[in-house]
């Protein structure tokens, strides 16, 4: 069959629920395209990861003391106003970060694409790369049907390189740290603009008035396009309609959206006003994501998110902290003293945009607490030692109370080698998404979530 005259265009699009959908390409159409309400008893939990790139100064990272005797380090010394929701946890490792048999170079690609998977990725520089599912996706899979948007992937830097990022690897396992299947990394966003729009759609603000104008819209978007495929769906082969099928799911997942926007478009959200462009300096530019991650928590648009203040390779200079650098020649510093000020610098930059996420939580109510009291958020790198691309005893803070399943103000030190998956495992628990594996995990971590 050849259409001639299409009755729905492919590239009709949708935005603002969490999806953005247009027709799949049908066999049949290739001549034609040539051309909720919360209560306070019962706050949601949340689940957020934040990446730092490039690995950190060891020695400046990791506190002295273990259990509730600690004390912070230099690089960790601006998280002391939220010690009693700290979890720091020391001994963890990502196996898969180092080279296999004769893999050879490729450190960051390998410690950003497995860090949340535990699963050895495939070395290519082409597009036939392999990975595994990431712990976030799999949360996102559980709770997503309870949100409009199923997980959020923020970065600051852009990550629209292609080819190869590091030695023999494709700049998409560099680009993100979310996998929602093994062939299918996130794209990770670093405009603001399009952040607000994916959670608001095109409203200049998240005014009551705005967002029920802009989901009236939608819905009559919606409607038009539902009742076409379905026109066009008559006409179609055997192998076009399990196509049709598959985009109609992500049709009917968008109205169950919509139809939680409409139950929620009463509430009051705080009025924000949609980002006019990039932030200038870098600190602007993480506060400004970090606000807008809090904003999806708290009007409970998303409850999981990961978060990349940096890519892998990242070449930043930070000359409003005094390096003018790059970054990842500076991580590797060969012991120089000049270069190791400049990147405790770094990663203490670093350090100091989570906190500030955690004051925005902290001073955020939420139920019978804050949002930070109802959350799990992991700080950390898939690198430990920068100067020689080290995998093991990974720099790690857990914040958050998790609802009240986990207990700050403490460092744990695992025994070396202990796979960083088993702490993900952990983290599954708090949110309610029971695992038994993730990637090479071995079992929970004990003393963690076992209060």
């Amino acid at each position: 069959m050849i259409i001639t005259k299409m009755h729905v265009s492919r590239r009709s699009v949708l935005r603002g629920f969490g999806a953005t959908l247009a027709l799949p390409l049908l066999d049949s159409m290739v001549p034609a395209l040539s051309a909720l309400a919360k209560t306070p008893a019962a706050s949601p939990r949340r689940m957020a990861v934040i990446y730092t790139p490039n690995g950190m100064m060891m020695p400046n990272w990791t506190p002295r003391g273990e259990g509730t005797g600690f004390e912070f380090s230099p690089i960790l010394e601006g998280l002391a106003p939220y010690r009693d929701t700290l979890t720091i946890i020391s001994g963890l490792a990502d196996k898969y970060g180092w080279p296999q048999a004769d893999e050879g170079t490729g450190d960051h690609a390998r410690a950003a694409a497995t860090f949340l998977t535990g699963v050895h990725v495939k070395k290519t520089e082409g597009a036939d790369i392999r990975g595994g599912i990431s712990m976030d996706q799999i949360a996102a899979k559980a709770l997503g049907r309870e949100t409009q948007v199923a997980s959020l992937e923020l970065a600051i830097e852009s990550v629209e390189f292609l080819g190869a990022c590091d030695s023999g690897y494709s700049c998409a396992y560099a680009n993100t740290i979310s996998w929602r299947s093994p062939t299918v990394p996130l794209p990770m966003e670093n405009e603001p603009r399009a952040v607000f729009e994916r959670l608001f759609g095109g409203s200049d603000s998240t005014d009551t008035a705005a967002r029920a104008a802009r989901i009236a819209k939608e819905k009559s978007i919606l409607d038009s396009v539902t009742e076409r495929v379905r026109e066009l769906e008559r006409g179609l082969g055997p192998k076009d309609r399990v196509k049709m099928g598959e985009y109609l799911e992500a049709v009917r997942d968008v109205e169950r959206r919509m139809q939680m926007a409409e139950a929620q478009r009463a509430r009051e959200f705080p009025v924000v006003e949609r980002p006019a462009g990039m932030p200038a300096t870098f600190e602007k530019h993480a506060r400004l994501m970090c606000d807008l991650l809090l904003l999806a928590f708290q009007t409970d648009l998303t409850r999981i998110s990961t978060f990349m203040l940096g890519r892998e390779v990242s070449g930043r200079a930070y000359p409003e902290i005094g390096v003018p650098d790059s970054h990842h020649p500076t991580s590797h510093h060969q012991n120089d003293p000049e270069k190791l000020n400049k990147l405790q610098k770094i990663n203490t930059f670093h350090v100091k945009q989570f906190a500030y996420f955690l004051k925005r939580m902290t001073h955020t109510p939420d139920g019978d607490g804050s949002l930070l009291d109802h959350s799990c958020v992991l700080y950390g790198s898939g690198i430990s030692d920068s100067n020689i691309h080290m995998h093991d005893n990974l720099p790690l803070v857990l914040a958050g109370g998790a609802s009240g399943r986990l207990k700050g103000g403490r460092q744990l030190v695992d025994p070396k080698d202990t796979p960083v998956t088993n702490l993900f495992i952990n983290m599954l628990d708090t949110i309610g998404v029971p695992a038994d594996t993730i990637g090479d995990s071995t079992g929970r971590l004990q003393g963690l979530t076992d209060l």
